[in-house]
């Protein structure tokens, strides 16, 4: 009778290795840190509303006594906005970007911008955006200054349209500052590129990663142009967004009883929005500030400009901000930034 065959040597019991109670101590710590960052864009709109609530209040006083038939014309209006600035994103990159969550990221990143001045916040929140879907950050980089670039070219054509169009325009060289103002800025400007020339051509750790970039958005840039669709999106979304903008500021005109023709309104919007685009002022200050000069020097009563730009700032930015700051919130806590 043959004796049983010896059973295996019993391996010993598994357990964690080292690295588990460190991961778990890792995400127990980054834990706090996550909520904050979540929470952070709801507690920044809060301390917003808060430190600017009597002009809020003047704001809601003024919509109170509007028409809302032309309110909810402009509230359309502005989320046409929103809509255009997807296209443009999309439109300058050659990937294909799911669209609700494209749209979802450009409503949110209205409520970054009053944290960082000059567009700032919308472009780091497209460009946390872009890296989770898988886009490199050179290209993600060129895309956005391809959006800049489109913004910025379509909007001079749009003004320049406006202002071959409306007699009008004349009375803008009132606004245009006396003496030798421009001098020092075109030598600011002029010395500002001298001295990034300079470092490009010297600098070797500088010089290489800006010549990556410059390819990569060329690159990108004759792909996106080869493609109908996205000069479609790109061109046509970047000279839909100001000019409805434009239309949201001649709705609460309207609303209101300004008293303007339309194409003097959209007119002053975008001659303001140009020259005090270059002020790096968060939440539209600079802007704001320009739109009411250019309104009065229309002919518009300033208490009338006044309400009528509080009345535009609250459609545009003060209504949609604690939603914006809501949906970046649930974005990051998707994950999808």
């Amino acid at each position: 009778m043959s004796s049983p065959s010896p059973l295996p040597p019993l391996s010993p019991p598994s357990c964690p290795g080292p690295r588990a109670p460190a991961r778990r101590a890792f995400l127990l710590a980054a834990l706090p840190a996550r909520l904050v960052l979540c929470l952070a864009p709801v507690l920044l709109a809060g301390c917003w509303a808060l430190a600017n609530r009597p002009v809020a209040a003047q704001g809601a006083a003024r919509l109170a006594s509007a028409d809302p038939g032309w309110l909810l014309a402009g509230a359309a209006l502005t989320c046409l906005t929103w809509v255009a600035a997807a296209c443009v994103r999309q439109g300058a990159l050659p990937d294909r970007l799911p669209a609700g969550l494209l749209l979802a990221s450009q409503f949110a990143a209205g409520a970054a911008n009053h944290v960082l001045p000059g567009g700032l916040g919308a472009h780091a929140v497209t460009l946390r955006f872009l890296r989770t879907r898988g886009v490199p950050l050179d290209r993600a980089t060129a895309s956005i200054g391809l959006y800049s670039l489109a913004r910025s070219a379509a909007r001079t054509l749009v003004l320049l349209v406006f202002l071959a169009a409306c007699p009008a325009h004349r009375r803008l060289g009132g606004l245009v500052p006396d003496g030798p103002v421009p001098v020092p800025a075109a030598a600011a400007a002029g010395g500002a590129l001298a001295v990034a020339g300079v470092l490009l051509t010297v600098v070797r750790p500088v010089r290489r990663p800006v010549t990556g970039l410059v390819r990569a958005a060329l690159r990108d840039a004759r792909a996106v142009h080869g493609r109908p669709c996205r000069v479609a999106a790109l061109w046509g979304g970047a000279a839909a967004m100001p000019l409805a903008q434009a239309g949201t500021l001649i709705c609460v005109g309207a609303s209101l009883g300004l008293g303007l023709p339309w194409e003097q309104v959209a007119l002053a919007h975008l001659a303001a929005g140009t020259a005090a685009g270059a002020v790096p002022a968060p939440g539209g200050l600079a802007v704001d500030a320009a739109l009411v000069w250019t309104l009065v020097s229309f002919g518009a009563v300033p208490a009338a400009a006044a309400a009528t730009v509080i009345g535009y700032r609250v459609l545009t930015d003060w209504l949609p901000l604690l939603p914006g700051a809501l949906t970046l919130s649930a974005l990051i806590r998707a994950k999808a930034l």
